[in-house]
């Protein structure tokens, strides 16, 4: 007999993913995809001289060097699926914002269940449409335009249309994967983006290796030390919560007087998980973008030298980019926890915490540990986001530029939501067992 609340071994959850019919289904699905997703960015857009490109985008990896991570090398191979899933997050992100500001969508969330929701996933399609529309004609027309072979609008118009479809294409994919596979779509098109791109930093690393000789291995070694400390250290970040006791009182229902029960709030140390870092380089990439295509020169110092980590006052650059994260932190954690909708319906179940009167006191209360919770998260997430860019910068070993910590909150992240998804099958696989006993 298998204990309900013990945890399913690796060897019971292979044996659930090779012999149940759902999960070994819902695998299948996820797979192909995801595979489908991967062999589509290496359809060419067609009408582009992509050897003048290359020679453009090869010293310009402060710019394209995490979008291009992210869209699976789909920016600097320039294939179909080029814009990938960024406008549908982009999207996502437009509509979460909205939805704090505007009263209909919040009821629409809050109020109106599963209906109102899938109202608010029509929306975030539209807009992503619209968003994708505007990114790819942006792109066609102010970039890609002068390595053309025909340029002119009808260029901007076919690509801009080849582009758009493409990411439609892959956000119906994701949308595909969340309903029929395991998973988050979206995060795992990113996950398996950021993991494509990984032989080839590790074969560039190998060649800087054998070039370099003794010395470039020990700062390898120190680079790699590095990135596990990093990964063990966002593990224990992201599983890392604050359970606040909760006490339900005494009740009668019909004859029966149920017990006092006791429960808990968990508060979660990094509640916008990797959305701040996000944010934060978004607003620091606007003065490289801008100096790009304005041909500033004066701009264009400026931001090399101060808002570039690379450059010679790398300090602003990490002091910019830390007091972002914090203040990103503390706004995505205020669009996700409301203290104020947490204490109303604690009073309506007549629950409460231990020492603290139901009310204002305790949102005040949740208000002050989540704030206290908000401020160590974004600490750790500014570390996370500066001590990787920096070791690497200072050791010169430039071959994982890119994937820094933005790629590895990701990494880890969805890697650990999707092995609780896979869990969490096993486990319903266990009580359709004893229910068929």
């Amino acid at each position: 007999m298998i204990s309900r609340d013990k945890a399913p071994t690796a060897q019971e959850t292979f044996m659930q993913m090779a012999q149940a019919a759902g999960l070994r289904g819902r695998l299948l699905v996820t797979v192909g995809i995801l595979i489908l997703v991967r062999l589509g960015i290496f359809l060419p857009v067609p009408g582009i001289n992509r050897e003048r490109f290359a020679e453009a985008i090869s010293g310009n990896n402060s710019i394209f060097g995490l979008l291009d991570i992210f869209s699976g090398r789909g920016l600097s191979t320039l294939g179909v699926f080029a814009l990938g899933i960024l406008p549908f997050i982009n999207a996502s992100i437009i509509i979460q914002l909205l939805t704090a500001a505007i009263p209909s969508l919040e009821n629409l969330q809050k109020n109106e269940g599963e209906a109102g929701r899938r109202k608010i996933s029509q929306i975030t399609r539209y807009v992503s449409a619209g968003w994708a529309v505007v990114q790819s004609v942006s792109f066609s027309a102010l970039f890609l335009q002068q390595f053309a072979l025909n340029p002119g609008p009808l260029f901007v118009a076919e690509t801009a249309i080849a582009l758009t479809a493409g990411s439609m294409f892959v956000m119906w994919a994701s949308e595909l994967i969340t309903e029929r596979g395991i998973g988050n779509g979206a995060s795992l098109l990113i996950f398996v983006n950021i993991v494509a791109s990984l032989p080839k930093s590790l074969g560039d690393t190998i060649d800087l290796v054998q070039v370099g000789g003794r010395e470039i291995v020990g700062r390898v070694i120190v680079l790699l030390l590095v990135f596990m400390a990093t990964i063990i250290g966002i593990v224990f970040v992201q599983e890392g919560m604050r359970r606040i006791p909760i006490i339900s009182a005494r009740r009668q229902v019909g004859r029966r007087v149920l017990a006092e029960q006791r429960s808990f709030l968990p508060l979660r140390l990094n509640q916008g998980g990797v959305m701040p870092i996000i944010f934060a380089a978004a607003i620091l990439s606007l003065p490289l973008l801008i100096a790009n295509f304005t041909k500033n020169a004066d701009l264009a110092n400026i931001v090399n030298t101060y808002l570039s980590p690379s450059g010679s006052g790398s300090w602003v650059y990490a002091l910019v980019y830390m007091i972002s994260i914090i203040f990103f932190s503390y706004f995505y954690s205020s669009l996700i926890l409301n203290p104020v909708d947490v204490a109303q319906n604690l009073k309506k179940m007549g629950s409460s915490i231990p020492g603290i009167r139901p009310g204002k006191a305790t949102s005040e209360y949740i208000e002050r540990v989540s704030n206290r919770l908000t401020f160590l998260g974004s600490l750790f997430l500014g570390l996370v986001a500066i001590i990787p860019t920096a070791v690497e910068s200072t050791l010169n070993v430039p071959t994982f530029r890119g994937l820094g910590a933005t790629s590895l909150l990701i990494l880890v992240g969805v890697a650990i939501d999707t092995a609780r998804q896979i869990q969490t099958y096993v486990i319903s696989q266990r009580y359709e067992g004893m229910v068929k006993q």
